[in-house]
């Protein structure tokens, strides 16, 4: 069955593409309790993201935005985008992020985490 679907691709001229880019994996981990602030957030995703159009913001529970204001796609890995926040007090936080893939596909989501 894969080597029949391999050859209508080929056949074709159609190669298989993903279409967004999709949150993979992130620190503090989505939904988690970390017991000191961390001093990033950090957000990996399924594709390379565009930089110039791609941005993270981390809230407090009073829906302040507490990061620096910095997010920023790592230059060394296209796939992670990161976020300076200063030394969060215990609290619940929340990520919100909009993301653009290299293929030119928007995505967005948020999660929260927790200080102890």
């Amino acid at each position: 069955m894969l080597r029949l679907l391999l050859l209508i691709f080929v056949g074709f001229g159609v190669t298989p593409v993903m279409a967004h880019a999709f949150l993979d994996h992130a620190r503090p981990a989505v939904g988690s309790t970390v017991h000191e602030s961390p001093g990033e957030i950090r957000l990996w995703f399924t594709q390379r993201l565009e930089p110039v159009f791609s941005k993270v913001r981390v809230l407090d529970k009073t829906g302040k935005e507490v990061n620096a204001g910095d997010s920023r796609v790592d230059s060394a890995d296209p796939t992670l985008i990161v976020a300076t926040v200063p030394s969060l007090v215990p609290g619940t936080y929340r990520v919100i992020w909009r993301v653009v893939s290299i293929d030119t596909h928007v995505t967005e989501g948020d999660f929260t985490f927790e200080v102890s």
